[in-house]
Order: C-alpha cells, then sequence, then structure tokens
C-alpha cells in the first residue's frame, strides 16, 4: 500500500504542474510594457526606388537647438546611407566592368562621390516635422528629410563627365544599371 502512494505523488505533482502551466497568463501582459509609436514609421518616409530619406529626433530645453540636432542627425544618416550606397554601386561596377586601372578608379570615384553627398546635402528636402514638449519641459523634435535619387544621380553623372580620366572608363548605362538595382534593394528593405 505504501509504495502505491509513493507512486501516485508523483503523478499528482505532475498532474498539478501541467495545470498551472495553462493557466499562466501571457508574458508581454506580466510584463506591463508599452508600445510605443515612432514619429515617421510609414513607408512614405522610407528609402524606395525614388528617394533618399531619413529621419531623426533632437531633444533639448531650447526648441531651436532641438530642431538644428534633428536636422544634423538626419542630414548626416542620409549622407551615409548616400556614401555606401555609391560605395557599393562602385565596387559592382568596377567589377562587372574592365577599367584601366581599377584602384585608381574606385579611389577617385569615392572622392568624387563624398563631394556630390556634400553638394547634395544642402539640397535636401523636409518632408515631414513633428514638436513634442515632454514632461521635463525639454522638447523633442523629430524631421524626416528626402533627397531624390535622380538629383544625386545626375550630379555624379555630371561630376564623372567632367574628369577625363574617369569618363575614359565610364558606361553611364551601366552604371545607372547598378545604381538603379541597388535603390530598389534599399527600398524593399524598407518595406
Amino acid at each position: 500500500m505504501k509504495t502505491k502512494n509513493l507512486l501516485l505523488i508523483p503523478a499528482i505533482a505532475v498532474l498539478s504542474f501541467t495545470a498551472c502551466k495553462s493557466k499562466k497568463k501571457p508574458i508581454q501582459k506580466e510584463t506591463g510594457a508599452i508600445e510605443i509609436s515612432v514619429p515617421f514609421s510609414e513607408s512614405k518616409y522610407r528609402t524606395d526606388v525614388d528617394a533618399f530619406r531619413s529621419k531623426q529626433v533632437g531633444k533639448s530645453p531650447d526648441l531651436a537647438t532641438a530642431k538644428k540636432i534633428a536636422f544634423q542627425n538626419a542630414r548626416a544618416e542620409m549622407a551615409a546611407n548616400i556614401n555606401a550606397m555609391v560605395k557599393r554601386v562602385t565596387d559592382q561596377y568596377t567589377n562587372q566592368r574592365t577599367v584601366g586601372n581599377a584602384q585608381e578608379f574606385e579611389n577617385k570615384f569615392e572622392e568624387l562621390s563624398r563631394e556630390v553627398v556634400n553638394l547634395e546635402m544642402s539640397n535636401v528636402k523636409e518632408i515631414g516635422e513633428k514638436i513634442f514638449k515632454e514632461t521635463d519641459g525639454a522638447y523633442s523634435y523629430w524631421i524626416a528629410l528626402e533627397a531624390e535619387k535622380k538629383n544625386v544621380f545626375d550630379k555624379i553623372d555630371s561630376k564623372i563627365s567632367s574628369d577625363a580620366k574617369l569618363k575614359l572608363d565610364y558606361d553611364k548605362q551601366k552604371f545607372q544599371q547598378i545604381f538603379d538595382s541597388e535603390m530598389k534593394k534599399l527600398g524593399d528593405e524598407g518595406k
């Protein structure tokens, strides 16, 4: 009889644990986590096949400073994204084409693309802004910026065409095909 009772104790314990498991609440409800909505998260504020876009926030007790911080952060993010994309395009282009001195071409092209990005950053346009007054009295200024793909490409094309060495190894259609393909990839990532 004692052995039967000893066998029943583990069986009852197992049944108790499985019964308790089904009564537990999902962890998300227990943590009290709150979903936060980020301004400019919609797809129209993401880079796509037609334009580079960036969004950033600046926070300061002074509204003008908060705006300045947000604008500088958004421009820096956009410049980094354009530089990275142009670097990928240049790498692919030089790998697919027979370029006289590939290393010289890449170095010259990267220098030129930095100039173009600096020029383009002066032509970005603001496509959205939101201002929040925080509980601590500071301002949070959100900004969304855009630079049109066509303008970036046209400036790169113009700079290449005006450089005699680069122009020798430049096939505009091939370069634009790779450029457009990379823009499509960026747009697909943002979906």
